[in-house]
């Protein structure tokens, strides 16, 4: 294994997703991405293949609406953390998102990228990636993958979240917002153990252009948190039912505005397979 896939795999194999999407800005991503997916997917029965799906956030969700779900992740601790905690019925495995062996030829009405095509720093991996979806998808099926924007420690950096910390007086933190801006490379500093793991920080048009390369078509991408993430008083807001609808209506109206999508951390691109 390679060093910098070793690493990915000692985060993760760590626990470091568990919990993630139930506290702070991880809400807000947990509940967005849930929106997104109900508006992409039809109405099942559909088969989906949860690729890096982690400890199951969205595989329990998914398999509630009525789906039959397969999550396949490269930690073997969030497997058996998705096994045990599984509150629908949905098969949990581990596996190689670049080697899907265990997964039939177009088996699967669609297939959810969350992490691996983040987590793998060289183009030619990540196309891997892509033919094994795109290998195990049925004709016309869709692509949902997940990208984080390489602007998003820059803009951490200047935020509320950075209030505190003098991340731009930082050589080393600022070193590493060289390397995302300039080459997409998110690479983690020694001096912060806490932070993502290493990983490959896309724009949106480099998404897009990444999955035609790999056989698919795009035809939408959209803001995760959107623009309200750095929200001073987010977390308050959150909690307040009717200040939280205004906030998501907010990300709604602007979730395919090119021009913010940017200023996202996370973004989601749709995508068919191509004949």
């Amino acid at each position: 294994m390679r060093e910098d896939n070793r690493e990915v795999y000692e985060f993760y194999e760590a626990g470091a997703e568990i919990g993630r999407l139930e506290r702070g800005l991880g809400k807000v991503e947990g509940e967005r991405t849930k929106e997104l997916l109900s508006k992409f997917l039809p109405k099942g029965p559909l088969r989906i293949c949860d690729v890096g799906g982690g400890s199951g956030y969205y595989s329990d969700w998914l398999a509630g609406q009525g789906h039959r779900v397969t999550l396949i992740d490269l930690a073997p601790s969030a497997v058996e953390y998705a096994r045990i905690h599984r509150t629908y019925p949905y098969e949990a495995m581990v596996g190689d998102a670049r080697k899907l062996s265990m997964v039939e030829t177009e088996s699967m009405d669609a297939v959810l990228l969350m992490g691996p095509l983040y987590h793998l720093i060289e183009e030619e991996e990540r196309l891997s990636v892509l033919k094994e979806a795109r290998r195990i998808l049925k004709p016309g099926g869709m692509l949902i993958a997940a990208g984080i924007s390489k602007f998003s420690s820059s803009t951490w950096a200047v935020s509320v979240y950075g209030k505190d910390n003098e991340f731009l007086e930082d050589k080393v933190y600022f070193e590493m917002l060289r390397k995302e801006i300039l080459k997409n490379q998110h690479i983690r500093p020694k001096e912060y153990p806490n932070f993502l793991t290493n990983a490959y920080f896309h724009t949106p048009e480099g998404m897009e252009q990444e999955l035609r390369k790999g056989g698919f078509s795009p035809s939408g991408t959209y803001a995760v948190e959107g623009c309200i993430w750095f929200c001073p008083t987010l977390q308050e807001k959150w909690e307040i039912p009717e200040s939280r609808e205004r906030l998501l209506e907010l990300v709604r109206m602007t979730e395919q505005e090119r021009s913010l999508l940017g200023i996202s951390p996370h973004f989601l691109v749709r995508a068919k397979k191509t004949i």
